[in-house]
């Protein structure tokens, strides 16, 4: 069977990086659902089948995690001990939470706007680039050791993610 105290990387089989190839993820994601689906261990003893439904809970986990650049970076983070999931692990910087103020303030405006699905794609487009760079910038960092500044660049993408959900909201209440 299958350990799960190794870290998502090591359980799927794939280098400890940000930078992933997620064709990779996904292949290697197939092949061990093949071997550890729980119909597999049907005729097993009650203590293999419950480990079977934990290796596939654990792989589901880990390839959602990996999947997503943000969830990989805030769980590479964990595995060096930082937490970015509380709201105050690192302070971010004012100039950037005057953008992000300024990014709302021409989201909610918006429905105003003569063509708004153009605006919420030139939003979207913008809001894109900046993910692209941080994730760009997180890597770097992070690669370089540099945890604090992997950290930050982190939270950022957190606040950037956030406005991509309300962007996509925005958009199912035009089309609504």
């Amino acid at each position: 069977m299958m350990d799960i105290s190794k870290n998502f990387f090591e359980f799927i089989g794939l280098p400890v990086s940000f930078d992933i190839d997620q064709s990779e993820l996904a292949d290697r994601s197939r092949e061990l659902q093949k071997k550890l689906h729980p119909d597999r261990y049907a005729h097993l003893s009650d203590r293999e089948q419950r480990m079977s439904v934990q290796y596939m809970s654990f792989l589901n986990e880990g390839v959602a995690t990996l999947r997503s650049p943000l969830l990989r970076a805030q769980y590479l983070l964990l595995l060096q001990g930082i937490d970015t999931e509380s709201e105050s692990s690192t302070p971010i910087a004012p100039m950037f939470l005057m953008q992000q103020m300024e990014l709302r303030e021409r989201l909610e405006e918006i429905p105003d706007q003569d063509d708004p699905y153009a605006e919420l794609e030139n939003l979207l487009a913008e809001v894109e680039g900046m993910l692209k760079a941080l994730r760009e910038q997180f890597a770097q960092d992070y690669q370089e050791g540099a945890l604090t500044a992997a950290t930050e660049a982190v939270r950022k993408m957190q606040f950037l993610e956030k406005l991509v959900v309300e962007i996509e909201r925005l958009e199912d209440r035009l089309d609504g």
